[in-house]
């Protein structure tokens, strides 16, 4: 039983080892395929502030509950230069639901207004840190650089916006557009695991 328990312990550390972005680090560009079949990354979009980043995925149970949420984020700061991009890390071979194909048919289904990128091997998620969907990266652009700003939950009612007292994505933005850093800039990610790609 002892073995057990140690064979349990190494694993999950094995799982969680790598280290998540804390606020102020220098965020990782990357260049993932969106479900348009273009590769898009942050440097990309020339015009844009920073980024509300979002790991999510077709399958979670929160990630739909937010999904509209993610939605509504996107329409209402991409005008003033904080748009979405939302990232699938999962390993469909692992969760089917999350398949490129699925992507797509979920993206065209719900009108994604953002786009919804495939992290095939989770290695974005790794680099930064993300354990769950969704798990949201609020980043702020300096000249070339992103800097991370916010990382955590979208608010603090998973079930029902309109319950939400705390809208943690919307004051770090809202705190970005007027010069200033995030009063919060850490919270709690609620969500199902990443079901990482083995390897």
């Amino acid at each position: 039983m002892t073995k057990f328990l140690l064979l349990c312990a190494f694993l999950t550390a094995s799982l969680t080892s790598f280290a998540q972005y804390q606020p102020g680090d220098r965020a990782t560009d990357f260049r993932l395929k969106n479900v348009n079949g273009k590769l898009v990354s942050l440097k990309d979009d020339k015009a844009a502030k920073g980024f509300i980043v979002v790991f999510t995925c077709n399958h979670c149970p929160y990630s739909q509950a937010y999904e509209q949420r993610i939605i509504q984020l996107d329409q209402k700061y991409r005008p003033q230069g904080y748009p979405v991009i939302a990232i699938n890390p999962n390993d469909p071979h692992i969760q089917p639901e999350d398949s490129f194909e699925k992507m797509v048919e979920r993206a065209q289904a719900k009108a994604y207004p953002f786009p919804y990128l495939i992290d095939e091997n989770s290695n974005v998620a790794r680099a930064y840190g993300a354990t769950r969907t969704p798990h949201v990266f609020v980043l702020e652009r300096q000249k070339s650089r992103f800097v991370v700003r916010y990382i955590g939950a979208i608010d603090d009612h998973t079930e029902d916006a309109a319950k939400a007292e705390k809208k943690y994505v919307e004051a770090a933005v809202e705190a970005l557009l007027k010069g200033e850093q995030p009063a919060l800039a850490f919270t709690k990610a609620i969500g199902c695991t990443i079901k990482w790609k083995k390897g």
